[in-house]
């Protein structure tokens, strides 16, 4: 390749872009997120950019930019992955190893952790129901088919000797979008609902919920990279994890602002107007980190098989990689 007859009077910013094409100027980097509390370091570094703090991409390289895209749930997130039309996203580990297992280890790469806990069984407060066996004929509705609430919810109950398909069994697993899962809680016309925060708080608050099961300690939100994007861009992926985990402690450091923080991007892009004392509330059951291990995944695979959503068992020595 020429550079020209004068390589010596190339600018700095030139010769970074030669030597770095990874870096080079005018890149986008489309990450997705979901509107959750414990999707909190997509919702925090988007409010930041409302203040021309452009977290991310000033940690990148110049002139990078990111572009935000929003998923309901995990499977759809992992659909834009597998389409080639998103880079990044915060998702949940059993989308993240469902598509791992569907790619043979191709197309998908965990490469940090986010949050732990803050999801929750949350039950109808006069309902009576106490153990899975009480849920014979009851109605409890999850984020997405497949998602990792869905299959939590559904582990749980076969767990506690219910026979759970895909499509019914003794009791119904209702994929149903976490706006909807609110306003029919209220309505009585469900039973029960899985889900993460900030909702489990606004089952709480709103509608009298009471909370069933806490998964204090299980993996709720990681970060997930397409492989494509990992192996062609590792330098700007190993900046964005660098990011991200320093975004990651300064949450940690400063919860009250990162609260307000959450609380504007919510209102701002969602229409989700949460007070102070609810997001306060649900950030009691989070604990946010950037550490994951290849270990914590065991257990989702074993839900995932009692479910029937995975029949093998994958090969996991690919799905974790540090870029």
């Amino acid at each position: 390749m020429r550079y020209g007859l004068r390589p010596l009077a190339l600018s700095a910013l030139s010769l970074l872009t030669i030597l770095a094409p990874s870096l080079a100027l005018g890149m986008t980097i489309r990450v997705g997120h979901f509107p959750n509390i414990t999707h909190v370091q997509a919702l925090v570094a988007r409010a930041l950019e409302r203040q021309g703090q452009n977290w991310f991409a000033d940690r990148l390289g110049p002139d990078v930019k990111i572009e935000w895209y929003v998923y309901n749930a995990g499977p759809s997130a992992m659909e834009a992955i597998f389409a080639k039309s998103l880079d990044l996203t915060y998702v949940g580990p059993n989308p993240a190893l469902n598509a791992y297992a569907r790619s043979r280890g191709d197309e998908v790469r965990v490469i940090a952790g986010a949050v732990n806990g803050g999801s929750a069984l949350v039950v109808q407060p006069d309902s009576g129901l106490t153990t899975a066996a009480d849920f014979k004929g009851k109605r409890i509705a999850t984020p997405q088919f497949g998602n990792t609430q869905d299959v939590a919810a559904r582990a749980w109950l076969i767990a506690g000797g219910l026979r759970i398909t895909q499509t019914g069994g003794d009791a119904q697993v209702l994929p149903t979008s976490n706006p909807d899962q609110l306003s029919l809680f209220q309505s009585k016309q469900l039973d029960a609902v899985w889900t993460v925060e900030p909702w489990v708080s606004r089952l709480e608050s709103e509608a009298g919920g009471k909370v069933l099961v806490e998964e204090k300690d299980a993996i709720t939100t990681i970060l997930v990279s397409s492989a494509g994007f990992l192996s062609q861009n590792r330098e700007i992926a190993k900046r964005f994890v660098a990011a991200h985990r320093e975004l990651t402690e300064w949450i940690q450091k400063n919860p009250e602002e990162a609260q307000r923080l959450a609380r504007q991007e919510l209102q701002a892009s969602f229409r989700i107007d949460m007070a102070p004392e609810l997001v306060a509330r649900a950030w009691s059951r989070m604990n946010l980190t950037s550490s994951v291990t290849r270990d914590a995944f065991q257990a989702f695979v074993t839900s995932a098989q009692r479910v029937g959503f995975l029949r093998d068992t994958p090969d996991l020595s690919r799905l974790i990689e540090s870029p």
